[in-house]
Protein backbone atom coordinates (compact mmCIF):
# COMPACT_ATOMS: atom_id res chain seq x y z
CA UNK A 1 0.00 0.00 0.00
CA UNK A 2 1.15 3.71 -0.77
CA UNK A 3 0.58 6.23 1.92
CA UNK A 4 2.03 9.01 3.30
CA UNK A 5 0.49 12.01 5.19
CA UNK A 6 -1.37 14.40 3.48
CA UNK A 7 -0.97 18.04 3.15
CA UNK A 8 -3.08 20.55 4.91
CA UNK A 9 -5.81 18.25 6.44
CA UNK A 10 -6.60 17.72 9.72
CA UNK A 11 -6.05 14.53 11.86
CA UNK A 12 -9.45 13.51 11.17
CA UNK A 13 -9.64 13.64 7.66
CA UNK A 14 -6.54 11.90 7.10
CA UNK A 15 -7.84 9.02 9.64
CA UNK A 16 -10.93 8.80 7.06
CA UNK A 17 -8.91 9.38 3.71
CA UNK A 18 -6.81 6.24 5.46
CA UNK A 19 -9.49 4.04 6.03
CA UNK A 20 -11.33 4.37 2.39
CA UNK A 21 -7.81 4.29 1.22
CA UNK A 22 -8.79 2.17 -2.22
CA UNK A 23 -4.60 1.69 -2.97
CA UNK A 24 -4.77 -1.55 -0.81
CA UNK A 25 -4.64 -4.83 -3.03
CA UNK A 26 -7.13 -7.68 -2.02
CA UNK A 27 -6.22 -11.02 -2.38
CA UNK A 28 -7.88 -12.60 -5.84
CA UNK A 29 -8.92 -16.00 -5.35
CA UNK A 30 -9.43 -17.10 -8.34
CA UNK A 31 -6.75 -18.47 -10.77
CA UNK A 32 -4.13 -16.74 -12.70
CA UNK A 33 -4.36 -17.22 -16.18
CA UNK A 34 -1.16 -15.36 -16.98
CA UNK A 35 0.78 -17.33 -13.82
CA UNK A 36 2.50 -19.76 -16.37
CA UNK A 37 3.73 -16.74 -18.80
CA UNK A 38 4.69 -14.44 -15.71
CA UNK A 39 6.27 -16.99 -13.12
CA UNK A 40 9.24 -16.27 -14.72
CA UNK A 41 9.02 -12.88 -13.68
CA UNK A 42 8.46 -13.75 -10.19
CA UNK A 43 10.38 -15.33 -8.17
CA UNK A 44 7.02 -17.18 -6.09
CA UNK A 45 5.15 -16.99 -9.73
CA UNK A 46 3.41 -20.20 -8.91
CA UNK A 47 1.72 -18.21 -6.11
CA UNK A 48 -1.96 -16.67 -6.26
CA UNK A 49 -2.11 -13.39 -7.40
CA UNK A 50 -2.30 -10.86 -4.90
CA UNK A 51 -4.07 -8.75 -6.75
CA UNK A 52 -7.68 -7.73 -8.44
CA UNK A 53 -7.75 -9.31 -12.04
CA UNK A 54 -9.32 -6.93 -14.65
CA UNK A 55 -12.71 -7.70 -15.62
CA UNK A 56 -13.16 -10.13 -18.66
CA UNK A 57 -13.50 -8.76 -21.83
CA UNK A 58 -17.70 -10.08 -22.19
CA UNK A 59 -17.96 -7.85 -19.47
CA UNK A 60 -18.27 -4.99 -21.74
CA UNK A 61 -20.24 -4.27 -25.03
CA UNK A 62 -17.99 -5.26 -28.26
CA UNK A 63 -17.47 -1.61 -29.50
CA UNK A 64 -15.51 -0.83 -25.53
CA UNK A 65 -14.03 -4.29 -26.25
CA UNK A 66 -12.67 -3.05 -29.26
CA UNK A 67 -11.37 0.32 -28.23
CA UNK A 68 -9.97 -0.95 -25.31
CA UNK A 69 -7.61 -3.66 -26.50
CA UNK A 70 -7.01 -1.63 -29.57
CA UNK A 71 -4.22 0.05 -27.09
CA UNK A 72 -3.64 -3.27 -24.66
CA UNK A 73 -0.51 -4.38 -24.98
CA UNK A 74 0.82 -7.82 -23.59
CA UNK A 75 -0.19 -8.74 -20.17
CA UNK A 76 2.09 -7.60 -17.32
CA UNK A 77 2.33 -9.25 -14.14
CA UNK A 78 1.02 -6.50 -11.66
CA UNK A 79 3.67 -7.87 -8.66
CA UNK A 80 6.21 -6.66 -11.60
CA UNK A 81 5.38 -3.08 -10.55
CA UNK A 82 6.33 -3.36 -6.97
CA UNK A 83 9.58 -3.32 -5.19
CA UNK A 84 11.30 -1.16 -2.50
CA UNK A 85 13.85 1.36 -2.94
CA UNK A 86 17.16 0.02 -2.22
CA UNK A 87 18.71 2.18 1.22
CA UNK A 88 21.94 3.59 -0.23
CA UNK A 89 24.56 2.10 1.72
CA UNK A 90 28.27 4.05 1.93
CA UNK A 91 30.00 1.37 1.47
CA UNK A 92 28.82 0.27 -2.05
CA UNK A 93 29.04 4.03 -3.33
CA UNK A 94 32.74 3.71 -2.92
CA UNK A 95 33.20 0.69 -4.61
CA UNK A 96 31.04 1.89 -7.55
CA UNK A 97 33.19 5.21 -7.80
CA UNK A 98 34.86 5.34 -11.76
CA UNK A 99 38.22 6.40 -11.46
CA UNK A 100 38.91 7.16 -14.72
CA UNK A 101 39.31 10.69 -15.42
CA UNK A 102 38.60 12.82 -18.16
CA UNK A 103 42.38 14.38 -18.78
CA UNK A 104 43.35 10.80 -18.96
CA UNK A 105 41.38 10.58 -22.65
CA UNK A 106 42.74 11.36 -25.40
CA UNK A 107 40.86 14.62 -26.06
CA UNK A 108 41.71 17.71 -27.61
CA UNK A 109 43.03 20.44 -24.85
CA UNK A 110 40.55 22.82 -25.40
CA UNK A 111 37.39 20.27 -25.13
CA UNK A 112 38.89 19.04 -22.15
CA UNK A 113 38.77 22.42 -20.48
CA UNK A 114 35.07 22.98 -21.80
CA UNK A 115 34.26 19.47 -19.88
CA UNK A 116 36.04 20.86 -16.84
CA UNK A 117 34.45 24.12 -16.55
CA UNK A 118 31.20 22.10 -16.21
CA UNK A 119 32.45 20.36 -13.56
CA UNK A 120 33.15 17.05 -14.97
CA UNK A 121 35.25 14.82 -13.57
CA UNK A 122 35.20 11.37 -14.09
CA UNK A 123 33.30 9.66 -17.77
CA UNK A 124 30.89 7.42 -16.49
CA UNK A 125 30.81 3.46 -17.75
CA UNK A 126 29.44 4.07 -21.25
CA UNK A 127 32.00 6.89 -21.61
CA UNK A 128 35.29 5.62 -20.66
CA UNK A 129 34.71 2.25 -22.60
CA UNK A 130 33.76 3.80 -25.74
CA UNK A 131 35.61 6.89 -26.57
CA UNK A 132 39.01 5.16 -26.80
CA UNK A 133 37.18 2.94 -29.87
CA UNK A 134 35.28 6.00 -30.97
CA UNK A 135 38.92 7.97 -31.24
CA UNK A 136 40.53 4.97 -33.20
CA UNK A 137 37.49 5.28 -35.88
CA UNK A 138 36.23 2.18 -34.77
CA UNK A 139 32.36 1.24 -35.47
CA UNK A 140 30.77 0.96 -32.12
CA UNK A 141 27.73 -0.47 -30.36
CA UNK A 142 26.81 1.13 -26.92
CA UNK A 143 24.72 -0.72 -25.25
CA UNK A 144 23.34 0.79 -21.88
CA UNK A 145 20.65 2.12 -20.53
CA UNK A 146 18.80 5.72 -20.48
CA UNK A 147 21.11 8.06 -18.19
CA UNK A 148 24.08 6.50 -18.30
CA UNK A 149 25.76 9.26 -20.13
CA UNK A 150 25.49 7.88 -23.69
CA UNK A 151 24.99 11.40 -25.11
CA UNK A 152 28.46 12.64 -23.48
CA UNK A 153 29.81 9.08 -25.01
CA UNK A 154 29.53 10.06 -28.51
CA UNK A 155 29.58 13.96 -28.89
CA UNK A 156 32.94 14.28 -26.95
CA UNK A 157 35.13 12.34 -29.43
CA UNK A 158 33.08 13.54 -32.27
CA UNK A 159 33.78 17.09 -31.77
CA UNK A 160 37.07 16.30 -31.20
CA UNK A 161 37.48 14.66 -34.78
CA UNK A 162 35.54 17.87 -36.35
CA UNK A 163 38.73 20.00 -34.14
CA UNK A 164 41.57 17.76 -35.60
CA UNK A 165 39.47 18.11 -39.22
CA UNK A 166 37.04 20.39 -39.63
CA UNK A 167 35.86 18.73 -43.46
CA UNK A 168 34.37 16.08 -40.88
CA UNK A 169 30.64 16.05 -41.14
CA UNK A 170 28.25 14.10 -38.12
CA UNK A 171 24.38 13.29 -38.61
CA UNK A 172 22.59 12.12 -34.79
CA UNK A 173 19.80 10.69 -35.59
CA UNK A 174 17.36 10.44 -32.75
CA UNK A 175 13.29 8.67 -31.99
CA UNK A 176 12.18 12.47 -30.89
CA UNK A 177 12.05 16.43 -31.06
CA UNK A 178 12.92 16.09 -27.25
CA UNK A 179 15.78 14.26 -27.28
CA UNK A 180 16.92 15.96 -30.72
CA UNK A 181 17.14 19.02 -28.62
CA UNK A 182 18.33 17.91 -25.41
CA UNK A 183 21.60 16.98 -27.53
CA UNK A 184 21.18 20.11 -29.62
CA UNK A 185 22.13 22.00 -25.91
CA UNK A 186 24.87 19.85 -24.79
CA UNK A 187 26.42 19.95 -28.24
CA UNK A 188 26.48 24.09 -27.10
CA UNK A 189 27.36 23.20 -23.68
CA UNK A 190 30.67 21.86 -24.67
CA UNK A 191 31.47 23.79 -27.81
CA UNK A 192 31.68 27.35 -26.32
CA UNK A 193 34.37 29.12 -28.34
CA UNK A 194 35.06 26.34 -30.68
CA UNK A 195 33.10 27.52 -33.50
CA UNK A 196 31.50 24.71 -34.43
CA UNK A 197 27.89 24.65 -35.41
CA UNK A 198 25.42 22.53 -35.81
CA UNK A 199 21.94 22.50 -36.88
CA UNK A 200 18.49 20.74 -35.31
CA UNK A 201 15.99 18.95 -38.10
CA UNK A 202 12.62 17.77 -36.08
CA UNK A 203 9.35 17.50 -36.96
CA UNK A 204 6.60 19.81 -35.46
CA UNK A 205 8.73 22.55 -36.24
CA UNK A 206 8.51 25.49 -38.94
CA UNK A 207 11.04 23.59 -41.65
CA UNK A 208 11.86 27.30 -42.92
CA UNK A 209 14.05 27.90 -40.63
CA UNK A 210 15.44 24.69 -40.73
CA UNK A 211 16.25 25.29 -44.09
CA UNK A 212 17.82 28.79 -44.01
CA UNK A 213 20.10 26.96 -41.25
CA UNK A 214 21.21 23.98 -43.36
CA UNK A 215 22.52 26.59 -45.68
CA UNK A 216 25.01 28.20 -43.48
CA UNK A 217 28.00 26.28 -42.22
CA UNK A 218 27.49 23.54 -39.65
CA UNK A 219 29.44 20.71 -38.72
CA UNK A 220 26.98 18.61 -37.21
CA UNK A 221 23.09 17.92 -37.83
CA UNK A 222 20.89 16.50 -35.49
CA UNK A 223 17.35 14.76 -36.04
CA UNK A 224 14.39 12.84 -36.39
CA UNK A 225 14.36 10.47 -39.18
CA UNK A 226 11.14 11.77 -40.63
CA UNK A 227 12.52 15.35 -40.96
CA UNK A 228 15.63 14.32 -42.34
CA UNK A 229 13.98 12.36 -45.21
CA UNK A 230 11.86 14.96 -45.99
CA UNK A 231 14.77 17.69 -46.07
CA UNK A 232 16.22 14.50 -48.44
CA UNK A 233 13.81 14.63 -50.89
CA UNK A 234 13.29 18.64 -50.84
CA UNK A 235 17.14 18.24 -52.12
CA UNK A 236 17.78 20.32 -48.61
CA UNK A 237 20.00 18.03 -47.53
CA UNK A 238 22.92 16.05 -48.77
CA UNK A 239 24.21 13.65 -47.12
CA UNK A 240 27.21 12.57 -49.30
CA UNK A 241 29.73 14.24 -47.25
CA UNK A 242 28.56 13.18 -43.98
CA UNK A 243 31.39 10.58 -42.84
CA UNK A 244 29.85 10.33 -39.38
CA UNK A 245 26.51 8.81 -38.21
CA UNK A 246 25.46 8.42 -34.52
CA UNK A 247 22.24 6.49 -34.57
CA UNK A 248 21.00 7.54 -30.61
CA UNK A 249 18.05 5.22 -29.16
CA UNK A 250 17.75 3.22 -32.13
CA UNK A 251 15.45 0.41 -30.17
CA UNK A 252 13.47 3.18 -29.74
CA UNK A 253 12.92 4.55 -33.63
CA UNK A 254 12.51 1.26 -34.24
CA UNK A 255 9.03 0.63 -32.08
CA UNK A 256 8.53 4.13 -33.65
CA UNK A 257 8.37 2.27 -37.10
CA UNK A 258 11.36 4.00 -38.39
CA UNK A 259 13.41 1.32 -39.63
CA UNK A 260 12.70 1.95 -43.63
CA UNK A 261 13.47 5.51 -43.19
CA UNK A 262 16.78 4.69 -41.38
CA UNK A 263 17.80 2.48 -43.45
CA UNK A 264 17.53 5.12 -46.63
CA UNK A 265 19.27 7.83 -44.68
CA UNK A 266 22.12 5.41 -44.03
CA UNK A 267 22.47 4.27 -47.69
CA UNK A 268 22.68 8.08 -48.77
CA UNK A 269 26.07 8.75 -46.19
CA UNK A 270 29.35 8.58 -47.23
CA UNK A 271 31.53 5.91 -47.56
CA UNK A 272 33.62 4.73 -45.57
CA UNK A 273 31.73 5.93 -42.67
CA UNK A 274 32.06 5.56 -39.04
CA UNK A 275 28.45 4.32 -37.32
CA UNK A 276 27.94 4.51 -33.89
CA UNK A 277 24.71 3.08 -32.41
CA UNK A 278 23.04 3.21 -28.93
CA UNK A 279 20.46 1.41 -27.94
CA UNK A 280 19.23 0.02 -24.47
CA UNK A 281 18.52 -3.05 -26.18
CA UNK A 282 19.81 -5.13 -29.32
CA UNK A 283 16.90 -7.34 -31.39
CA UNK A 284 17.04 -9.21 -34.52
CA UNK A 285 16.00 -5.88 -36.45
CA UNK A 286 18.97 -4.26 -34.47
CA UNK A 287 21.85 -6.82 -35.54
CA UNK A 288 20.30 -6.98 -39.27
CA UNK A 289 21.05 -2.79 -39.64
CA UNK A 290 24.39 -3.18 -37.75
CA UNK A 291 25.45 -6.10 -40.23
CA UNK A 292 24.24 -3.91 -43.47
CA UNK A 293 26.15 -0.51 -42.41
CA UNK A 294 28.51 -1.45 -39.76
CA UNK A 295 32.29 -2.90 -40.47
CA UNK A 296 33.45 -4.84 -37.59
CA UNK A 297 32.21 -2.61 -34.97
CA UNK A 298 32.90 -3.25 -31.55
CA UNK A 299 30.12 -3.85 -28.75
CA UNK A 300 30.39 -1.84 -25.58
CA UNK A 301 27.72 -3.34 -23.24
CA UNK A 302 27.28 -1.61 -19.78
CA UNK A 303 26.06 -4.14 -17.31
CA UNK A 304 23.33 -2.43 -15.05
CA UNK A 305 20.22 -3.39 -13.17
CA UNK A 306 16.86 -2.60 -15.68
CA UNK A 307 15.75 -0.84 -12.72
CA UNK A 308 17.35 1.58 -10.64
CA UNK A 309 17.51 0.21 -6.78
CA UNK A 310 16.72 3.69 -5.77
CA UNK A 311 13.07 3.88 -7.03
CA UNK A 312 10.64 2.44 -4.72
CA UNK A 313 7.88 1.29 -7.04
CA UNK A 314 4.11 0.56 -5.67
CA UNK A 315 0.51 0.28 -7.74
CA UNK A 316 -2.76 1.92 -7.16
CA UNK A 317 -5.47 -0.38 -7.08
CA UNK A 318 -8.58 0.84 -9.01
CA UNK A 319 -12.37 -0.60 -7.90
CA UNK A 320 -14.72 -1.42 -10.68
CA UNK A 321 -16.93 1.51 -9.51
CA UNK A 322 -14.48 4.27 -8.99
CA UNK A 323 -12.85 7.35 -10.45
CA UNK A 324 -9.31 7.29 -11.63
CA UNK A 325 -8.99 10.73 -11.61
CA UNK A 326 -10.39 11.19 -8.17
CA UNK A 327 -7.96 8.79 -6.79
CA UNK A 328 -5.19 11.01 -8.43
CA UNK A 329 -6.54 14.14 -7.04
CA UNK A 330 -6.61 12.56 -3.66
CA UNK A 331 -3.25 10.98 -4.18
CA UNK A 332 -1.59 14.22 -5.19
CA UNK A 333 -2.70 15.96 -2.09
CA UNK A 334 -0.30 14.35 -0.16
CA UNK A 335 2.72 16.39 0.98
CA UNK A 336 5.38 13.72 -0.69
CA UNK A 337 4.05 14.96 -4.21
CA UNK A 338 6.95 17.37 -5.32
CA UNK A 339 7.63 17.08 -8.86
CA UNK A 340 4.95 14.33 -10.74
CA UNK A 341 5.70 13.08 -14.12
CA UNK A 342 2.92 11.15 -15.11
CA UNK A 343 2.11 9.27 -18.19
CA UNK A 344 -0.96 8.11 -19.96
CA UNK A 345 -1.90 5.78 -22.89
CA UNK A 346 -3.61 8.28 -25.44
CA UNK A 347 -2.57 12.06 -26.34
CA UNK A 348 -6.11 12.82 -25.46
CA UNK A 349 -6.00 11.21 -22.29
CA UNK A 350 -3.12 13.28 -21.47
CA UNK A 351 -4.61 16.29 -22.43
CA UNK A 352 -7.72 15.59 -20.23
CA UNK A 353 -6.25 14.70 -17.62
CA UNK A 354 -3.89 18.05 -17.57
CA UNK A 355 -6.64 20.05 -17.72
CA UNK A 356 -9.07 18.23 -15.20
CA UNK A 357 -5.77 18.63 -12.75
CA UNK A 358 -5.59 22.44 -13.78
CA UNK A 359 -9.19 23.06 -13.02
CA UNK A 360 -8.69 21.89 -9.47
CA UNK A 361 -5.52 24.08 -8.76
CA UNK A 362 -2.59 22.53 -9.76
CA UNK A 363 0.46 23.68 -11.75
CA UNK A 364 -0.28 21.22 -15.14
CA UNK A 365 0.95 21.08 -18.45
CA UNK A 366 0.73 18.44 -20.97
CA UNK A 367 3.24 17.35 -23.74
CA UNK A 368 2.00 14.48 -26.61
CA UNK A 369 1.97 13.95 -30.46
CA UNK A 370 -0.55 16.65 -31.20
CA UNK A 371 1.18 19.61 -29.66
CA UNK A 372 3.13 22.02 -31.54
CA UNK A 373 7.11 22.02 -31.26
CA UNK A 374 6.91 25.44 -29.63
CA UNK A 375 4.06 24.22 -27.12
CA UNK A 376 5.72 20.99 -26.41
CA UNK A 377 9.20 22.71 -25.63
CA UNK A 378 7.44 25.04 -23.42
CA UNK A 379 5.68 22.42 -21.08
CA UNK A 380 9.02 20.98 -21.25
CA UNK A 381 10.85 24.12 -19.61
CA UNK A 382 8.17 24.90 -17.61
CA UNK A 383 8.84 21.58 -16.16
CA UNK A 384 12.38 21.31 -15.52
CA UNK A 385 12.86 24.74 -14.50
CA UNK A 386 9.92 24.20 -11.99
CA UNK A 387 7.27 26.19 -12.56
CA UNK A 388 4.38 23.66 -12.93
CA UNK A 389 4.59 20.64 -10.79
CA UNK A 390 3.08 17.79 -12.92
CA UNK A 391 3.67 16.86 -16.44
CA UNK A 392 1.30 14.70 -17.80
CA UNK A 393 2.71 12.83 -20.99
CA UNK A 394 2.62 10.37 -23.64
CA UNK A 395 5.61 7.95 -24.00
CA UNK A 396 7.07 10.72 -26.08
CA UNK A 397 8.59 11.82 -22.82
CA UNK A 398 9.80 7.78 -21.80
CA UNK A 399 12.98 7.94 -23.15
CA UNK A 400 16.30 9.91 -23.13
CA UNK A 401 14.90 12.80 -21.25
CA UNK A 402 17.01 14.08 -18.18
CA UNK A 403 14.47 16.29 -16.54
CA UNK A 404 16.23 17.13 -12.82
CA UNK A 405 14.73 15.88 -9.76
CA UNK A 406 11.58 13.97 -10.45
CA UNK A 407 10.26 12.55 -7.49
CA UNK A 408 7.12 10.74 -8.73
CA UNK A 409 6.49 9.16 -12.11
CA UNK A 410 2.91 7.90 -11.96
CA UNK A 411 1.67 5.29 -14.69
CA UNK A 412 -2.15 7.10 -15.16
CA UNK A 413 -2.54 4.30 -17.80
CA UNK A 414 -0.17 0.47 -17.80
CA UNK A 415 2.17 0.82 -20.31
CA UNK A 416 1.90 -1.71 -23.48
CA UNK A 417 5.53 -3.32 -22.39
CA UNK A 418 7.32 -3.99 -19.48
CA UNK A 419 10.34 -2.11 -21.64
CA UNK A 420 8.42 0.55 -21.60
CA UNK A 421 7.68 0.27 -17.65
CA UNK A 422 10.95 0.80 -17.26
CA UNK A 423 11.70 3.77 -19.48
CA UNK A 424 8.86 5.50 -17.99
CA UNK A 425 10.29 5.13 -14.60
CA UNK A 426 13.55 6.05 -15.18
CA UNK A 427 12.60 9.55 -15.06
CA UNK A 428 12.53 9.17 -11.02
CA UNK A 429 15.32 8.12 -8.83
CA UNK A 430 18.33 9.57 -11.05
CA UNK A 431 21.66 11.48 -9.82
CA UNK A 432 21.99 9.32 -6.47
CA UNK A 433 18.28 10.33 -5.44
CA UNK A 434 15.40 8.08 -4.68
CA UNK A 435 12.26 8.63 -6.69
CA UNK A 436 8.71 6.69 -5.91
CA UNK A 437 6.98 4.81 -9.62
CA UNK A 438 2.96 4.01 -8.76
CA UNK A 439 1.24 2.37 -11.32
CA UNK A 440 -2.81 2.33 -11.58
CA UNK A 441 -4.04 -1.28 -11.89
CA UNK A 442 -7.91 -1.63 -12.72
Amino acid sequence: MYQTKPKGKSAQNAKRRVASNPYRSKPYRGKDENSQNSSSNSKEGSKKSYFKSARPASSRGPQQNRTRNRFRGAYINPQMFINKAATPVEVEEKVHVVKTFFTSLDLNKQLQDAIIKRGYKHPTDIQAKTIPFILKGKDVIGLANTGTGKTGAFLLPMIHKIMADPKQKLLVMVPTRELAIQIQEEFVAFTQGLNIKSVVVVGGANIRPQIEKLRSQHSIVIGTPGRIKDLINRKNLRLEHFNNVVLDEADRMLDMGFINDMKTILSLLAKPRQTLLFSATLSKEIEALVAQFQRDPITVSIKTKEISSQIDQDIVRVGRDEDKIEILKKLLAQTAFQKILIFTRTKRGAEKLSKALFKIGFKSESIHGDKSHGQRQKALQLFKNDHIEILVATDVAARGLDIPNVSHVINFDVPASYEDYIHRIGRTGRAGKTGIALTFIE
